[in-house]
Parts: structure tokens; sequence; C-alpha cells
């Protein structure tokens, strides 16, 4: 597999097929990590995307292009996420996975779709309990595509004068039609609440009206991906807009032993890890990411290279007071 990559990349670099030769070179990252050889992975990763100045320079957006809101020219109504900052390591369910993957499978032959007068799937709804990867769904489809991440800043979107949220989230969705990215809509309730809802009044009404109208019109070379924690307060007629709706469940047994497995894996271990994995049962998967971080750091605090039993009993305790609260 290593041998035949490198012969690959050779070859699309010696023919300037650089799309070609990115991809291939994420090939042999995932294939040096899903081997258990994280830290020259990370390293590798660094190089590619980190510090070479070529990619930055052709991803890298015009900030002083990004959309403003219309009565304060100073506030930005997207914020940019640098691509060293995507968490894009995860564990999902494999039914979600597989869903993940289908996404970014159909991006990447999109104008092959084009020639069948087919698309691929550019409207994206994430929902489910806090804590499970929902965001984190979004940074890493932005990472495999190469796409830039702009998350609406819904703090600036919204005005209370008349009419200009809906304005301001238009200006957003034109910058979007110029800049291909990830549109990421996160906990999108805040603008998407039913319009039947009869506590809402004012400018939530007008910006859900025209969030449905900006999806119906989308059609621009990029993804948007929406999140909720809170899928029943969503306007019905929003799901009608999205490619696809996938719900990101809790991690089960085996999902949380690879999640743990996964964060300690720059670390030697010596411990239970089915005791561990089920004592997280009902625990969403942040939560059990800062469990087993908080081990490894009771472990290199005690000046120890291994992880143990022991390391966890702190972590777990806390957990589940945490649980109860």
């Amino acid at each position: 597999m290593r041998q035949a990559t490198c012969i690959n990349l050779i070859r699309a670099i010696s023919a300037n097929d650089l799309d070609k030769a990115h991809k291939l070179v994420d090939e042999f990252i995932k294939d040096e990590r899903d081997n258990g050889r994280t830290q020259f992975a990370d390293t590798l990763e660094k190089i590619v995307y980190i510090e070479t100045t070529n990619y930055r320079k052709n991803h890298t957006p015009v900030l002083h292009q990004l959309p403003r809101a219309q009565k304060d020219s100073k506030t930005e109504l997207l914020k940019w996420i640098d691509r060293e900052d995507l968490k894009h390591h995860m564990v999902l369910s494999p039914p979600v996975e597989s869903r993940i993957v289908a996404i970014e499978d159909e991006w990447n032959v999109r104008d092959k779709l084009k020639q069948f007068g087919l698309a691929p799937k550019r409207k994206i709804l994430l929902y489910g309990t806090p804590g499970n990867g929902k965001t984190m769904s979004a940074e890493r489809i932005a990472w495999d595509l190469g796409l830039p991440l702009m998350k609406v800043r819904f703090d600036s979107i919204i005005s209370s004068y008349l009419g200009e949220s809906a304005s301001n989230l238009r200006s957003v969705f034109d910058f979007c039609e110029k800049q291909p990215c990830v549109l990421l809509l996160d906990e999108c309730d805040f603008i998407a609440k039913s319009r039947t809802a009869k506590h809402e009044v004012g400018e939530i009404p007008r910006i859900t009206n025209m969030l449905l109208s900006l999806l119906d019109e989308y059609n621009a070379d990029g993804i948007i991906i929406a999140t909720t924690n809170l899928k029943t307060i969503l306007d019905h007629a929003l799901f009608r807009r999205f490619d696809d709706v996938i719900e990101i469940p809790m991690l089960l047994f085996e999902e949380r032993k690879r999640l743990l497995e996964m964060t300690l894996s720059a670390i030697n271990v010596d411990y239970d890890i089915d005791t561990v994995a089920k004592r997280l049962d009902g625990h969403c998967a942040s939560e059990i990411v800062e469990v087993a971080k908080s081990a490894m750091k009771i472990c290199v605090m005690d000046a120890r290279d291994v992880v143990t039993m022991k390391d966890f009993d702190i972590p777990l305790n806390n957990a589940l007071l945490a649980a109860q609260d």
C-alpha cells in the first residue's frame, strides 16, 4: 500500500496533477494513522497543510471581503475557521460514517455527476444531543474536501432594524456564491424556529422565511451544513430544503472503545478498556475524550509513560458526578 501510493504520488507530481497529489497524500496520511503511526501522520499533516504556503494561498479567503452588517460595516457576518484549527479526527457510528463519506465522495465526482444531469448533496442537516460530533462533522468534511469553513455569526446576523437580519443573511449566501466553502449554520434553531410558535414575533419569522428562500435558491459550488440540538422546534418546511438529514447519535460500546484508543494513541496504555467503555455508557463523545485526556494528564504529571486503570479513577468519578447534576 505504501509503495503503491508513493509511486502514484510521484507520477502525479511529475504530471503536475496537484489535485491528485493532494488526494494521494491524504490517503497516505490516513493509512499511516489507521496503522497506529499517529505521530508520523500528524507530522505529515503539519508539513502539507500548515507549513505549505501554496495550500494556504489557494484556500485562504480574502478576509477583507467577508460580508459585513449593513448598519455596522465593522461587524463581520462570518467567521473563517483556519484549516489548522479544524478538528477532523473523530469516531462516528458506521451508518453515520457511511453517509458522511457518501457526501464527500459525491462532492469529489461532482463534475462527472453533472454530465448526467445529477448533483452532489449540497445541503445537509445534522441533529442530535450535544457533544456527539455535529460541528466536528462539518469541520471534518471541510478538511477532507479542502474547502474553507465559514461559520455564520448569528449574533451579528440578527439586527434590531426592521428587515436588516434577512438582508444580512442574504449577504452571507451571496458571498458563498462567489467563494466555494463549507457554510456552517451551527445551532441553526436560533434563526429557523417554527413560524407557528406564538411567542416568536418580529425579525425571527422574517429571517426564517429568508432562510427557506435562500436554501431553495442555493446552487453554489460549496456545501451548507446546519446543526441543531433541538430538532423539534425547527420550522417543518426547513427539512424539505435539505438533501440529507442525519442524526448523530450517542456512541455505542465498540465506538466508545475506538474513541478511547484514538484519544490515547500518543501514549502507552495498560488498562481495561472494556471496563472504562462500559462505565462511559450514556456519556457523549466530548465527555469521553475529556475523561481519556484527564487520565493521560494524571499519568504525565506523575512522570510515567504508561496510562493505567488507576489514572481513570478520578476522571470517571468526575464524569459520573457531572452527569448527576
